[in-house]
């Protein structure tokens, strides 16, 4: 750690601003829509509404709902709304969350003291999901020690149901399937799935966190979704992201439950401290007051017609760039894409290198590994650049595939080298010193 030091005298007002101001000038373009994730930008009206929510229950403090009633029912309300929209009958219940990552790891944690209290057999708890579900699964196990079996997929790039049939024990407690998942935008097979977990006594979430404020919208529109919410047999609990596809302000997600006795194993009481009964509904102990009025006041504004409309219009883009990418020799986007997330490859060129050559024309582009691929978010945002996309994805393509092999650099050099190491905790231990070298202070 370097000798940063707290200022002897604080900065004016005036050079504080100036200093944000230049610090974020290195930062990914996402209002220019040359990022392709983390941000979800639907317009400025929807980005106001979320800031003057936000800013307005900037200072209050989810922690105690009964000093700050106007939070309470605004959680309440959005829970309502959201378990409505995804199936939740009138005895559905659930709790705003930081983000999907705390929402999934709630989901697991309630599983695992759901299995304490009805499942006393179980001694080494586990969860069946497949190899594309979202990472905080595998950080839930790790945290809540619930071990992971992953299932594999079919060329469909969906979870092998009979894999899933196959892999409980007698200490599986949970299963869990995407709706769609992150790499390839395809729904997994909830129905199928849920209905082997009920059949044996166990769990189910849907980690919707991506789709669900945008799947419901899609199947009013139209577009034919295959079932994936709490009103699926067998599905237990869902959750969905308010700051994705609902575009509120980070961080907002929802954990919903089939019904108010399953969220009981959610909560976290003690009653044996000097300084008061501690009751706690999520991970969080202090909760942004501001986080929980924009989820709310976005839901609100956008209403049904809103997402509907903003749904329509970012898969009228999915499809131009689907159909773009395909068009361009030698690249096809993989899998049939349920929604507006998809992962596309080249058997042209090395897709690693086309990423950073991408870069360099200002497209922030993910990347995907076993197989080597590139992934796109879009949002209503992206309508303005598709064209000026297209065109540097066909001449960055063209140029590599032209320029026959070379060294690797960038990331494409980490990604090649990570993806051929047969010692996953080689590469593991490789990540690991990046990370902590990635948070130094020079």
């Amino acid at each position: 750690m370097s000798a940063k030091k707290l200022p002897e005298k604080g900065l004016s007002r005036e050079e504080v601003v100036s200093k944000l101001a230049d610090a974020r000038k290195t930062d990914a373009d996402w209002k220019g829509a040359k990022t392709w994730s983390l941000v979800y930008f639907a317009g400025e009206d929807i980005l106001e509404v979320a800031k003057t929510a936000y800013n307005a229950f900037f200072s209050e403090n989810g922690l105690n709902p009964m000093a700050f009633k106007s939070l309470k029912q605004f959680e309440n309300e959005a829970v309502a709304m959201a378990a409505d929209m995804l199936g939740g009958g009138p005895g559905a219940a659930g709790t705003l969350s930081s983000g999907g990552t705390e929402s999934i790891l709630l989901a697991v944690k309630t599983a695992r003291d759901w299995a304490k209290a009805n499942k006393p057999e179980v001694k080494e708890p586990e969860m069946i999901v497949p190899l594309t579900v979202h990472p905080a699964f595998e950080k839930a196990g790790h945290y809540f020690n619930v071990k992971p079996v992953h299932i594999p997929l079919g060329p469909d790039l969906r979870p092998d149901v009979a894999a899933a049939e196959k892999a409980i024990t007698k200490n599986t407690i949970l299963m869990a399937g995407s709706a769609p998942c992150y790499p390839y935008g395809v729904i997994d097979p909830i129905e199928e799935m849920a209905a082997i977990a009920k059949k044996n006594n166990l769990l189910f979430h849907t980690d919707a966190c991506l789709g669900g404020f945008m799947l419901p919208f899609l199947k009013k529109l139209g577009h034919k979704i295959p079932p994936f919410d709490l009103s699926v047999p067998g599905v237990t609990s869902i959750s969905a992201d308010i700051h994705k596809y609902g575009y509120a302000a980070k961080g907002a997600s929802v954990v919903i439950y089939k019904d108010a006795a399953l969220r009981k194993h959610q909560f976290f009481v003690y009653t044996d401290w000097p300084g008061g009964v501690y009751p706690s509904p999520s991970m969080t102990g202090t909760r942004p007051g501001g986080a929980i009025a924009a989820a709310w006041a976005v839901m609100s504004y956008l209403g049904e017609d809103g997402y509907k409309r903003l749904a329509q219009q970012t898969m009228k883009v999915t499809a131009e760039l689907m159909e773009g990418i395909n068009a361009i020799p030698g690249m096809k986007v993989m899998g049939k894409p349920d929604m507006s997330v998809f992962a596309f490859s080249s058997d042209k060129a090395n897709v690693y290198e086309l990423g950073d050559l991408m870069e360099t024309r200002g497209w922030i582009l993910d990347r995907l590994q076993m197989p080597p691929a590139l992934h796109a978010m879009v949002t209503p945002n992206h309508q303005k650049i598709v064209q000026p996309f297209l065109q540097d994805l066909r001449q960055c393509h063209t140029q590599l595939e032209f320029k026959g092999k070379s060294d690797a650099s960038g990331m494409a050099a980490v990604y090649g080298m990570i993806g051929t190491l047969p010692d996953r905790k080689a590469a593991k231990s490789i990540v690991i010193d990046f990370l902590d070298d990635l948070f130094k202070n020079k």
